[in-house]
């Protein structure tokens, strides 16, 4: 939260570095990778102990697991249905990286790694790839009747089909494209704000109390932001619920 020059560098903060001394730099191992395997980890070790336990009682830790699975469960077979077991791994997993990398993002000192784009658009084309291949295994060659509705006239053919397309090939760009703007506009404005705090903070006597108002608009910032952090995660996973219904059901 420096104010260098005493300008405000709000971009300053999504740039990557290579950690790790000499060994990151030769792989290109940054703070991005870094976070990632700390997400991962932190999931695996709430999951695990979360699992392990099993007390009829259930403690913290186990009751945030156990809710965790419940919501995610629901969610899936509510979106796909009862076909939609099978996928429940893949969309906990993707719910629980999203929602720790955007909250790891808000403690000091830590990186976003959901505020780059190649993250979301990578995360999102996993999407893309598996709603495709499950598609076209349960349907074969129907699955290519989804591009043009049945029933529709066939002169409009020629309209629909690229429209379904382009509509189709634009999940995964909409996806990523959500999700990092969230991120990266949550995370500017809580560098603007914080900035300003510090700016303000130095005018001499005065300072301090006209700082109060920037001081509260980013505690406030800093509760929307964990208010988005568990929407966009949300988001990204009720929508992949939703492709994987129309890939299973073909509609």
């Amino acid at each position: 939260m420096a104010a260098e020059g005493k300008t405000i560098d709000a971009l300053g903060q999504f740039e990557l570095k290579t950690v790790l001394g000499p060994i990151g730099h030769s792989v290109g191992f940054t703070q991005s990778s870094a976070h990632m395997l700390l997400a991962v980890g932190l999931i695996t070790l709430l999951v695990m102990y979360g699992i392990s336990r099993q007390a009829v009682v259930p403690g913290r830790l186990q009751s945030l697991t156990e809710s965790a699975y419940e919501f995610i469960q629901g969610l899936v077979i509510g979106q796909v249905g009862p076909e939609g077991k099978r996928f429940f791994p893949f969309v906990f997993s993707l719910f629980m990286f999203i929602l720790f990398g955007n909250l790891l993002g808000l403690l000091p000192f830590a990186f976003t790694f959901t505020s780059h784009i190649v993250v979301t658009f990578a995360l999102a084309a996993i999407v893309f790839v598996l709603i495709t291949v499950v598609a076209l295994m349960l349907h074969g060659k129907k699955f290519f009747g989804y591009f043009f509705p049945e029933g529709a006239p066939i002169w409009l053919a020629p309209i629909i089909i690229p429209v379904e397309i382009v509509s189709y090939l634009s999940r995964p760009i909409s996806l990523s494209i959500r999700l990092f703007a969230n991120m990266v506009a949550g995370h500017v404005m809580l560098k603007v704000f914080a900035t300003f705090i510090v700016l303000l903070g130095g005018l001499g006597v005065a300072g301090p109390f006209i700082a109060v108002l920037p001081l509260t608009v980013n505690v406030a910032l800093v509760g929307f932001e964990i208010l988005v952090a568990f929407l966009q995660a949300y988001v990204f996973a009720i929508l992949t619920s939703i492709y994987l219904h129309d890939a299973v059901h073909l509609h």
